[in-house]
């Protein structure tokens, strides 16, 4: 794997014109050999995002809110793993969902696909276990009729609405740079853990957020200490686009359907997929 200089140890004389702010490099292996990230000490306005993904793009940076949650957890106490960390690009996203699939999908998941006319498999029949087989990636949306707004510009108009009201349910979220060749491979290229209960290696996870930006022009916006949401500038419009993705998310982030209401993979599709241009994901 190529891997392009990492510009964070000079970000001083960068140029960039950032906030006060803190470079981490703390891992649970002990200090990295470099900075992973760059976060200012203070909340985000909404104009930051914008100008620092512009500013910080030419350098090979792009921006991520961070939030510190309910623990006022931030980056320094996050459990960064990058050496245990491989490269989104070796992983492919249908193999990666396909094997969380077998391994979490539950018969409550195909009742609901049956609820619905779709027996969630392409023979309609299911393992030993009661499991359907894994359908396959949704196929991507039909384009729209016109031109639809910009995937980037979408995601800055989420982080305006985040950022614009500080007692909100993300106030106080603050501006991050990463090194990064794509908004998919944030998470990897931090190492980050949030998952760690479902997947140690979040690598594989951004191979099916590389696959979701093409499919649905997504972008990772903010992470938390466990906590991750998306902007999507181009989702499902129909509820069979949006019952075949639902598949993707729950085996994507099982917690999401299981200990999150309305606990129900087909509900799921219709309120939190269907027309909806935020996704948001939590991993216990």
């Amino acid at each position: 794997m190529a891997t392009l200089p990492n510009p964070l140890p000079d970000l001083a004389s960068s140029g960039l014109d950032l906030p006060p702010g803190s470079l981490v490099d703390g891992t649970l292996d002990g200090p990295w050999h470099e900075p992973l990230l760059w976060y200012a000490d203070g909340p985000a306005a909404p104009r930051d995002w914008t100008a620092l993904r512009t500013a910080g793009r030419r350098l090979g940076l792009l921006p991520v809110l961070i939030t510190g949650g309910a623990r006022d957890q931030w980056p320094d106490a996050w459990d960064l793993h990058p050496g245990g960390t491989s490269y989104p690009g070796d992983h492919d996203a249908d193999e990666v969902l396909a094997g969380y699939w077998t391994d979490y999908a539950h018969e409550e998941v195909d009742s609901g696909a049956e609820d619905s006319g779709d027996s969630g498999s392409d023979d309609g029949e299911g393992d030993e276990n009661g499991r359907g087989s894994w359908p396959g990636l949704a196929p991507a949306p039909a384009p729209a009729a016109e031109s639809g707004e910009d995937p980037d510009e979408a995601a800055a108009g989420l982080v305006g609405v985040i950022t614009a009201d500080p007692d909100s349910w993300l106030g106080g979220a603050r501006m991050a740079l990463v090194p990064a060749r794509r908004s998919a491979d944030i998470p990897a290229s931090i190492g980050w853990s949030g998952p760690m209960n479902h997947e140690n290696d979040v690598a594989r996870l951004c191979a099916v957020l590389r696959s979701w930006e093409d499919r649905y022009d997504a972008r990772v916006v903010v992470l938390g200490f466990d906590t991750m949401i998306v902007s999507v500038g181009r989702p499902p419009t129909t509820p069979e686009e949006a019952r075949a993705l639902a598949a993707e998310h729950y085996a994507f982030c099982p917690d999401n359907i299981d200990q999150s209401p309305p606990y129900d993979l087909e509900v799921y599709a219709q309120k939190r997929l269907l027309d909806q241009e935020v996704w948001s994901f939590w991993w216990d």
